[in-house]
C-alpha cells in the first residue's frame, strides 16, 4: 500500500464516509434503510462541522493555526498508538461482566431512557475520578490543555484515557443491566453530542442554545467545564443529561460576568506537544520522586491534583474555599464601612 492510499484511507476514516462511498459505488442503497446504515450517514456530521468551523474562522479572519495544531498532532499520534485499544476494552468488559448483570434490558424506548441515565452516571464516575485522582488526571489533562475551544479539542486525549474511561463506563452499564446493542447505540449518541459540545465561538457564539440550556448540558456548560477560573473548576462532569451534576452538586451554569479562561492551572506551553501530552506525568513523577516516605509518594498518586505533603494544598476544593473566604471577608469589610458612613 503506497503513501497516497494510506492518506486516502485515513481521510475517509476520519470523516466516517467509507460506508457511504461503498454504497454509492455499488448502487445498492438498501443498507441505508437499516439502523447501521442510518448511523453511517449521521457519523460524518461532526468531522464536517469541524471543517465548517475552520472555514468560517478563516473567512472572518479569526483562524489561528495554534488553536488546531496540537489537537491535530494528538489525533494523529493516537491513531497509531491506540486505534483498537478502546474497542478491545469495551469488548473485554462486556465479556467479563455481562453474565453478572443484575437483570437484562431490551432495545426499547423505555429501556433506552433507563440505559441513558445509567450511562450518564457511569460517565460522571469516570469523569469525576479523572479530576480527583492525580494519576487519572495525568491521562485527562491533555484534553484540558488547549487554551481555546473548538471542535478539534474533542480529538485531544491521552491514548490511555479511552481504555480507562470505557472500562469504568462499560462495566457499570453492563452490571446494571444495559445490554450490548443498547449500550453501543447510547455510546454513539453520547459520542456525537460529546464532540458537538466542544464547538467554538466561531460557529456558535452563545453556547447556551436557548431553552435547551435548562434541559441538557450545552456547549456553554462544557465551556465552563474546560475553564481554569476558580469558580468554574471541577464542575459539569456529565455529557448530555445534567441530572447527576445536579444530584452531586457539581452543576455550574456559565456566568455572563465571568468570562471563561480555557486551559489548566499549571503553567504550560500549549504549543508544545510534549508538554501537553506528557507534562502532567512528568510533574507527578517529580513529586513522587522528591516526596518523603512511601506513604506520601503513594498519596501524590491517588490524591487530587494540587495536593501537597506539606499541607499547602492547591486542589480545586482548597482554592475554591480560599476564594469564598476572601469574598466573604470583602463583603464583611464593605458592610462595616457602609455602616460607619451611615453613622
Amino acid at each position: 500500500m503506497n503513501v497516497f492510499q494510506i492518506l486516502y484511507d485515513e481521510v475517509i476514516g476520519f470523516f466516517g464516509i467509507g460506508h457511504v462511498i461503498d454504497v454509492v459505488k455499488s448502487g445498492d442503497y438498501s443498507s441505508l434503510l437499516t439502523f447501521d446504515g442510518i448511523l453511517s450517514v449521521i457519523a460524518p456530521f461532526m468531522p464536517f462541522l469541524l471543517v465548517i468551523e475552520i472555514i468560517r474562522a478563516a473567512v472572518y479572519k479569526r483562524f489561528k493555526i495554534d488553536d488546531y495544531r496540537i489537537p491535530f498532532f494528538i489525533f494523529v499520534a493516537n491513531r497509531f498508538i491506540s486505534r483498537f485499544i478502546a474497542i478491545a476494552m469495551v469488548a473485554l468488559c462486556i465479556g467479563l461482566f455481562e453474565k453478572h448483570s443484575i437483570f437484562k434490558t431490551t432495545f426499547t424506548w423505555y429501556w433506552l431512557i433507563y440505559g441513558y441515565i445509567i450511562w450518564e452516571f457511569s460517565h460522571f464516575v469516570y469523569h469525576f475520578l479523572a479530576h480527583k485522582v492525580r494519576l487519572l488526571w495525568c491521562l485527562h489533562s491533555t484534553h484540558h490543555a488547549p487554551e481555546s475551544m473548538n471542535l478539534s479539542v474533542s480529538y485531544a486525549h491521552f491514548f490511555l484515557e479511552a481504555p480507562y474511561a470505557d472500562f469504568i463506563r462499560t462495566s457499570i452499564c453492563i452490571l446494571l443491566g444495559v445490554n450490548a446493542p443498547l449500550l453501543f447505540f447510547i455510546m454513539f449518541i453520547d459520542g456525537t453530542w460529546g464532540a458537538f459540545i466542544h464547538v467554538g465561538e466561531n460557529v456558535i457564539k452563545d453556547g447556551r442554545l436557548g431553552f435547551l440550556n435548562k434541559i441538557v448540558l450545552t456547549p456553554s456548560h462544557h465551556r465552563v467545564h474546560h475553564a481554569r477560573n476558580i469558580e468554574y473548576m471541577d464542575t459539569n462532569f456529565c455529557n448530555l443529561l445534567n441530572i447527576w451534576d445536579k444530584v452531586f452538586g457539581t452543576f455550574q451554569p456559565e456566568k455572563k460576568e465571568l468570562p471563561v479562561e480555557y486551559g489548566i492551572t499549571r503553567k504550560i506551553n500549549p504549543r508544545n506537544f510534549w508538554d501537553v501530552y506528557f507534562g502532567e506525568i512528568y510533574y507527578l513523577a517529580k513529586d513522587v520522586y522528591y516526596a518523603p516516605g512511601i506513604k506520601n509518594k503513594f498519596l501524590y498518586i491517588i490524591m487530587p491534583p494540587g495536593w501537597s505533603h506539606t499541607g499547602e494544598h492547591k486542589t480545586a476544593k482548597a482554592v475554591k474555599k480560599k476564594l469564598k473566604q476572601e469574598q466573604t471577608d470583602v463583603l464583611r469589610i464593605n458592610k462595616v464601612e457602609t455602616s460607619e458612613v451611615k453613622v
